[in-house]
């Protein structure tokens, strides 16, 4: 971090002559499932993952940003068992190659990073590995992956407008250019008409097989199940690991890219993915520890770093649909970054939160100040008031709470960082 910018340089051919210089390693990859999108690319990743373990496949993933250490960005694949993020010595191995080619040349710490993930997963050998794009598609680092054995376009809503443009579909015309030639395409639920016939008009014109979510596959939930329909036939399963209804959605995305890259994934295979998978951070619910114990027993302490107006709807649609919602009062903390847009986050939760706490995100130089963050909540409709810091506002409810309330659920949402800080600070480090 000390040695280069942060950022993105959107643009292949600075690490497409690092690769060059390094042997190009992506050209030796296992079979790769590239996934992009503006919401929901880790959570496919992680499904993809499940499916293609609980078929016994060693599987490696690159994921980013990480949360609380940066080997979480490169999970390898072992034969027979569950993949593990990559140890100390193979990393640093990895970064001081990649230096050493690059030799000082001006390079941001995304593209260096997605050099070390193509040297890591091309020297490891791997049944598959599944790719998540850092930031829109056409000029991602990641993008030097000549011949997917499929292309994921996860849903995709405003976010990153510097870089990508301010319009939906010039957004979806990023991300569409993961798409190559003649390579499978699956097409995740997608909200806007114009989203999808823009994906669909890129993969008509690189002619891919496209399947797509609502047209050829699909999911609901019945009898507290999860039913994936697609034209293969139907499925009975768990309900996905992962909470919330959008979840169903991102889990048929998953399915359908697995079978998209020609793997065969049986019911009980299946069965046991959705049981099995697990992703920090999305609305995940943390276990006892230092936080918790600040809340009154039997209270609720959920994380999500969903920053966008997109992930917030979804988050604040899982938080609705929890069964003792109206008996439970919700508070949110939240923490956020000047390249989001606050208030069309906070919008998302009017009418739900009892009272919203602003932090600061202390992990990134581009924190928004508490008191400017809580300002962009009350204009959007919510109460809202600064503190110094997630442990400050916990103990200001553990202690002022009245008992006869029921127990509080409290959400801490708005910024990756701040999940990480929150899941750093818990002992509750992602494996």
């Amino acid at each position: 971090m000390q040695l280069h910018p942060k950022g993105f340089d959107l643009s292949l051919d600075r690490i497409s002559g690092l690769l060059e210089k390094l042997g190009n390693p992506q050209d030796r990859m296992p079979p790769v499932i590239h996934v992009a999108g503006t919401n929901g690319k880790g959570s496919c990743a992680a499904y993809c993952r499940a499916l293609l373990e609980a078929a016994g496949k060693s599987v490696h993933v690159h994921t980013s940003p990480h949360l609380v250490r940066w080997h979480e960005r490169f999970r390898i694949g072992r034969k027979g068992e569950a993949g593990r993020l990559v140890e100390d010595e193979a990393l640093a191995d990895a970064l001081r190659r990649v230096a050493a080619a690059n030799d000082g040349a001006q390079i941001t710490v995304f593209e260096i990073l997605t050099a070390v993930m193509f040297v890591l997963f091309s020297e490891h050998p791997a049944d598959a590995a599944i790719v998540e794009v850092g930031l829109g598609g056409r000029f991602d680092a990641t993008n030097v992956i000549t011949s997917p054995a499929a292309s994921v376009i996860m849903p995709i809503g405003l976010d990153h407008q510097a870089y990508l443009g301010d319009r939906i579909e010039l957004i979806a015309a990023e991300k569409a250019g993961i798409m190559k030639p003649g390579a499978p395409v699956v097409i995740g639920y997608q909200d806007s008409d114009l989203v999808r016939e823009t994906l669909l008009e890129t993969a008509e014109r690189l002619d891919c097989p496209v399947s797509v979510y609502g047209q050829d596959f699909y999911a609901y939930e019945e009898h507290g199940r999860m039913v994936f329909q697609s034209v293969a036939g139907l499925m009975d399963l768990p309900l996905p690991g992962l909470h919330g209804r959008h979840q169903l959605a991102n889990a048929a995305t998953a399915l359908a890219a697995v079978s998209a890259a020609g793997y065969e994934i049986s019911q009980d295979e299946a069965e046991r993915a959705m049981q099995t998978v697990t992703w920090p951070a999305r609305m995940q619910r943390l276990p006892a520890g230092p936080f918790s114990a600040l809340l009154p027993d039997g209270s609720e302490l959920w994380l999500d770093g969903g920053h966008n107006p997109h992930a917030a709807a979804m988050i604040a649609e899982t938080l609705a649909g929890m069964q003792d919602r109206a008996e439970r009062p919700l508070f949110l903390i939240a923490g956020m970054i000047n390249t989001k847009d606050a208030t069309g986050y906070f919008h998302a939760f009017e009418g739900m939160v009892r009272h919203v706490f602003t932090v600061p995100v202390t992990d990134s130089d581009a924190g928004v100040d508490p008191e400017e963050l809580a300002a962009d909540a009350v204009a959007a409709g919510l109460s809202a008031q600064p503190m110094k810091s997630v442990e400050e506002v916990l103990r200001l409810l553990g202690e002022g709470w009245n008992r006869m309330e029921p127990p509080p659920r409290v959400l801490i949402g708005g910024s990756l960082y701040l999940a990480g800080e929150v899941l750093r600070e818990n002992g509750t480090f992602p494996e």
